[in-house]
């Protein structure tokens, strides 16, 4: 016979399973309707089943210029924002962890507040601050815009592995006759390449889909892919075309994302 624990425990497993299930589904079942509905042959009805299958509208953006340039613009973007990401959040988690000072954990809220605020707090603050600095709005303003959490997933990641990190190592390295340039050449940065692949990877895929704080940072000129998205769905006869250009940022998030998870997973092995 079991004990009472053991019944309870194989109950709330159950009840975990079941409900990790349920979140799995509702987070994934509006990416399965826009799927299916990215093949739908008519342009204004969201019937279920769909009528009809096709793949015109895959031929439709492929043709569209507006989605090509707004497709440029977000990989540009993201680009650059990752590697603004890469450099400071990099010297940030060094700092941090390896000086000592008053104020360090402040410092350290600062850095990751960005990523906890709601988009629009950010977005504002912003806004706010390039209108005060009499800056034109563009490219640039859009890359400082991302950077800004960007460098919360590099932090995240690098520092995480620092302190898993014996400094002995380092230590040991300077011991033995190595420069500053070699210490960090063979010994830092093996120990925390992983974690920059993954912090990198995940800020390009953040990048690449952030929506609101690009709404308040870009110029009348610059329109990235989220944002052309986002403009498409109030013209009923584009939405088939915007289904499958969210079917084009599905696959190309998803990849980075599920790179940086395996990288996460191997470094903290």
């Amino acid at each position: 016979m079991h004990s009472r624990a053991e019944v309870t425990s194989e109950r709330a497993s159950w009840g975990l399973r079941l409900a990790a299930l349920a979140a799995i589904i509702f987070l994934h079942f509006p990416i399965a309707i826009i799927a299916l509905y990215a093949f739908n042959t008519e342009e204004r009805t969201y019937q279920f089943p769909p009528p009809g299958l096709t793949l015109k509208w895959f031929g439709e953006l492929t043709r569209r210029t507006d989605f090509w340039q707004s497709l440029g613009m977000s990989l540009q973007v993201a680009l650059v924002a990752t590697l603004v990401a890469l450099i400071l959040g990099t010297l940030t988690a060094a700092a941090i962890y390896r000086s000592s000072f008053f104020g360090k954990e402040a410092i350290s809220l600062l850095v990751i507040l960005p990523i906890a605020l709601p988009g629009i707090v950010t977005g504002i603050a912003l806004r706010s601050g390039i209108n005060t600095l009499d800056l034109d709005f563009s490219f640039w303003t859009i890359v400082v815009g991302h950077a800004t959490f960007c460098i919360v997933t590099v932090y995240n990641n690098v520092v995480a592995r620092l302190r898993r990190t014996a400094y002995s190592q380092i230590e040991a390295s300077m011991d033995l006759g190595a420069t500053s340039f070699q210490t960090l050449r063979y010994v830092v940065l093996p120990n925390i390449a992983t974690s920059l692949l993954a912090g990198g990877m995940l800020a390009f895929a953040l990048s690449f889909d952030e929506v609101i704080v690009t709404t308040f940072t870009s110029g009348t000129q610059q329109q990235t892919l989220p944002i052309w998205m986002l403009g498409q769905l109030t013209r009923p006869r584009d939405r088939p075309v915007t289904n499958v250009a969210a079917l084009v940022v599905i696959a190309i998030t998803f990849v980075p994302i599920l790179l940086a998870y395996r990288f996460t997973q191997e470094a903290a092995e």
